[in-house]
């Protein structure tokens, strides 16, 4: 699955991770955080928390462990993690996701 180029023109968010492992486009404003993530590579996502995240699986495979779950989603799947819940994954080359943040400003803009 390819995203449209008109997301594609998003802008990239500043993230703390290799741009040939995870690309990003983003729509920011003062209510929360909507994100685009494509793996290029397997990547391991360490535990963490912050705010609320919602996200849907559009393509590929995520193993998720949120508040000590695990779980394996794929496409179509959707995830709801609670504000200060700790969640890690490992996800899939190939995999796309949306991820919305309630924290507005998780990740700055590039630019």
């Amino acid at each position: 699955m390819q995203l449209p180029d008109f997301i594609k023109n998003f802008p990239a968010l500043d993230i703390p991770f290799p741009e040939d492992v995870v690309t990003s486009h983003a729509i920011q404003s003062d209510a929360g955080l909507v994100v685009f993530f494509d793996f290029q590579k397997d990547f391991v996502l360490p535990p963490h928390a912050h705010l609320a995240q919602w996200g849907t699986v559009l393509d590929g495979e995520i193993e998720f462990t949120i508040d000590g779950e695990t779980k394996t989603l794929g496409p179509g799947a959707i995830y709801d993690i609670p504000s200060g819940a700790e969640h890690g994954a490992v996800i899939k080359a190939g995999t796309k996701v949306i991820d919305v943040f309630e924290e507005a400003h998780r990740y700055p803009v590039k630019g």
